[in-house]
């Protein structure tokens, strides 16, 4: 192998203010960087390291379709228990501009579990219990 992992995941947001606090304030997420003269932070939650850059806002924006779009079809990120499963998918469904698609859920005939929902920027993602 010529690659060992992935460096960053480079995603384009409606807003970057309100996607940042989303990953900072909601998930617990660290700022790592922000520069405001190219729209971008970076945010981590020390395995996972996220670049976040603002769409222009001087042209229409388009919403994500998975099933329509090339790219991402959504993020997966994971929890180490049940319980932080239930507790992450409550504070997330009640964060301002969030749509829940699912609420923790078993994943084909479990044990693992799953939770689907768009952030406020319009960024789909799955917080995963890998029951193992």
């Amino acid at each position: 192998m010529v690659t060992i992992g992935i460096n960053h995941l480079g995603l384009t947001v409606r807003d970057l203010d309100q996607t940042t606090a989303f990953f900072t304030d909601c998930l617990g997420w660290v700022l790592l960087a922000r520069e405001d003269s190219y729209p971008r932070t970076t945010v981590s939650d020390g395995t996972c390291r996220l670049t976040l850059w603002q769409a222009d806002r001087a042209r229409a924006m388009t919403g994500f379709d998975r099933k329509t779009n090339i790219g991402l079809h959504h993020l997966a990120l994971e929890v180490p228990s049940r319980d932080a499963l239930d507790e992450l998918a409550a504070k997330v469904r009640n964060w301002p501009g969030v749509q829940m698609e699912f609420n923790p859920e078993p994943m084909g005939t479990g044990p693992r579990m799953h939770t689907m929902f768009s952030e406020p920027g319009g960024i789909r993602l799955e917080i995963i219990w890998p029951a193992s």
